[in-house]
């Protein structure tokens, strides 16, 4: 039995106007991966990808796993950065890691409204799955309100460690940056 669950997310967040922009910031995104992500789960890979393990999840108290995706994170020319998932895998459960699809999109674009700068996004997640057959009697709608409340759950993670660690890691980066422009400045005195 095939299921479908899905979560969405956005986020809007206010950003302090720094010397250097948001958007100079945005085009690194391996520093955006590193300040939401737990540097412990975390793996860069080639062609801006990055393997992302996730912490352990429950489903229904009665299966136990951890979900690695590999996704791509890559900035545009106006400091968008948007997110993809390339593949996916599923340590705990052979049987579900064979028969699971996962879909991650997001986008996150730097914008001004009345004078001040936002980064607002949006993210959304699907996950497919050849459900075990112990599950198979289980309602529909109590398996939906499951998974879809668990997906819910990750997306919320993330944006709570965006909200509260995104900023201080770009208002880090505009301090180190202008430490090394004075820094510069001096030698060339």
């Amino acid at each position: 039995m095939q299921i479908c669950f899905q979560a969405e997310e956005t986020v809007k967040l206010e950003v302090k106007q720094q010397a250097i922009p948001i958007q100079h910031y945005l085009r690194q995104p391996s520093r955006l991966v590193k300040a939401i992500a737990d540097r412990k789960l975390m793996t860069a890979l080639k062609d801006d990808c990055y393997r992302l393990q996730m912490h352990p999840l429950s489903f229904l108290d009665m299966y136990h796993f951890q979900p690695t995706a590999v996704l791509k994170v890559w900035s545009g020319a106006s400091g968008n950065v948007y997110v993809n998932s390339v593949s996916c895998e599923i340590k705990g459960i052979e049987y579900l890691n064979r028969r699971f699809s996962l879909q991650l999109k997001g986008k996150l674009t730097p914008t001004e409204i009345e004078g001040k700068v936002y980064l607002q996004g949006k993210a959304n997640l699907t996950v497919t799955v050849d459900l075990p057959p112990p599950l198979w009697l289980t309602p529909k709608s109590l398996l939906l309100t499951t998974g879809n409340s668990l997906l819910k759950g990750v997306l919320v993670r993330i944006k709570n460690k965006l909200m509260s660690q995104l900023l201080n890691d770009y208002y880090d980066f505009v301090k180190s940056e202008q430490e090394k422009t004075h820094s510069l400045g001096w030698q060339e005195a």
